[in-house]
């Protein structure tokens, strides 16, 4: 698929690095053979200590960031002989500047990325091949799943170091308790949109109010459940355990036809709110809306941003998929004058807690303190590093606020996730670009209505779908269906 534009990309802008990205590529579906290499390092020739910069989005840089680095730097050069330069780039900004360091082969050794764009960077060799090189690295070789390592491969190489937190996806319906207890209603057992509507409907009734209010987004949920593929287009996948991997128009099946009926009769009812179509995301109190995390997260998030006693019912089985997995990543450049000290470093960052908590909390003694129990105890609010960009969660000190580690039912919701049967395929849009960039126009003006159940898919699916044929949907699923079939194939031999 894109395995010429990837050899010819790396062996471009990677000729003079330690590893080559030229490297034959293994089957698809299982973990690429490795060679292994040395995990040494040479110093500089002139006996300096070499500095790594490493770039990702927050929300700017620290005001604090010059004190913070000396201190980090003081802890790397005595740990693994390195000195870290970290530019913070604010969120609004950050997709032109990832656009424009990708494009020129820019100035940095470690980058943040994610699904969205993992793949086409690749294929236009900004990062460096990662395969042969990890082995060497078994503290972060080995504690990252076989899947996630599956999950980051691109034509079965490895291009990044997945962040190891809540990597598979799992959701849940989040009841306002008190609610609940008004209506001595038991969710407990309520898994699915159709468990979930008498409960709904009562406290609709019983407070004259919509119970189900939900913003322009919609319910996306329920074609998560489709892997789609990297293609950016709800409207088409395969579903997570479907052994055939057929690949199919996902508005047109029946479960999703089911709960897209049964929103347009909420809507009717008026458990949905009116203006669901137009509304915007918001954190006000709501009856019962949904959310993709853990059930902890009721106490720790989604319960204090609402400022309501929430209680989390799980919605559906966990799912482990290359976009789930690819909702962090940090990739090193093609240019990195040193690769395997950058592969130490995220070694070092996702498995020694000293150096995650000065990424993640900040400067000791101005962000955050240690208690005697070893906990931290956060001084403020300042620190603009957004933690998720960085490494894992697993090795992060827990708050002295903490009554309980949420990261263990994180970890344990990852270690039973059901893999997609497409982990570690990577659709090639390239023989149907115009058609996939027409189509998800279209499903973009239909999706707000369809979703919040606004409209009646009896009347909306049919027009979308008839407008996304006329633009190329079919063409787009027989050129899915012929790649998922090799994948498939190559897979099972």
């Amino acid at each position: 698929m894109k395995k010429a534009m990837l050899r010819a990309g790396c062996l471009g802008l990677a000729a003079a690095l330690l590893t080559g990205c030229g490297a034959a590529s293994s089957q698809p579906g299982s973990l690429p053979e490795t060679t292994g290499s040395s995990a040494e390092t040479a110093a500089p020739d002139d006996g300096t200590i070499p500095t790594l910069k490493w770039i990702q989005p927050g929300n700017g840089m620290p005001r604090n960031y010059d004190a913070w680095q000396a201190e980090v730097n003081r802890y790397l050069e005595e740990k693994i002989g390195v000195h870290l330069d970290v530019e913070v780039v604010l969120w609004g900004d950050w997709d032109n500047r990832r656009n424009v360091l990708v494009s020129t082969g820019g100035d940095y050794d470690i980058m943040f990325t994610d699904f969205k764009t993992y793949a086409s960077d690749v294929a236009m060799g900004a990062f460096l091949d990662l395969t042969d090189m990890l082995p060497a690295y078994q503290e972060l070789y080995g504690m990252i799943p076989e899947n996630y390592w599956l999950a980051s491969s691109v034509d079965g190489r490895i291009y990044a170091v997945p962040t190891l937190k809540d990597s598979s996806m799992t959701q849940y319906f989040i009841w306002d308790q008190s609610l609940l207890d008004k209506y001595s209603l038991d969710v407990s057992e309520a898994h699915s949109l159709a468990e979930i509507d008498p409960a709904l409907r009562a406290i609709h009734e019983g407070e004259g109010m919509p119970s189900f209010i939900l913003s322009q987004n919609g319910v996306i949920p329920i074609l998560n459940v489709y892997d789609q593929m990297g293609t950016g287009l709800p409207a088409i996948g395969v579903r997570y355990d479907d052994e055939t991997a057929t690949v199919v128009p996902t508005l047109e099946q029946q479960d999703v036809q089911e709960s897209l009926a049964l929103l347009h009769q909420w809507y009717v009812d008026g458990i949905i709110n009116v203006d669901a179509a137009i509304h915007e995301e918001d954190t006000a109190p709501k009856p019962c809306s949904f959310g993709q995390g853990w059930s902890l997260a009721a106490k720790t998030t989604w319960g204090p941003n609402m400022g309501i006693e929430a209680t989390a019912v799980q919605w559906g089985e966990t799912i482990v998929s290359n976009d789930t997995v690819r909702g962090s990543l940090n990739c090193i450049s093609a240019n990195c004058a040193y690769p395997e000290k950058a592969l130490e470093l995220l070694q070092l960052a996702n498995t020694d807690t000293r150096l995650r908590d000065m990424l993640y909390y900040g400067l000791e003694g101005e962000n955050f303190q240690y208690t005697q129990d070893g906990k931290v105890e956060k001084l403020n609010d300042d620190w603009s590093m957004a933690g998720y960009t960085q490494a894992t969660f697993f090795n992060v000190s827990l708050l002295a606020s903490d009554e309980f580690d949420q990261w263990a039912e994180v970890k344990e919701l990852n270690e039973n996730a059901v893999p997609s049967v497409l982990l570690g395929f990577d659709f090639d849009a390239s023989a149907v670009k115009d058609e996939l960039m027409n189509c998800t126009s279209i499903y973009n003006r239909y999706k707000s209505e369809l979703l919040t159940g606004t409209q009646d898919p009896a009347v909306g699916v049919p027009e979308m779908m008839a407008e996304m044929r006329a633009a190329g949907f079919d063409q787009i699923l027989q050129e899915a269906q012929a790649q998922v079939d090799a994948f498939m194939q190559s897979k099972a031999q």
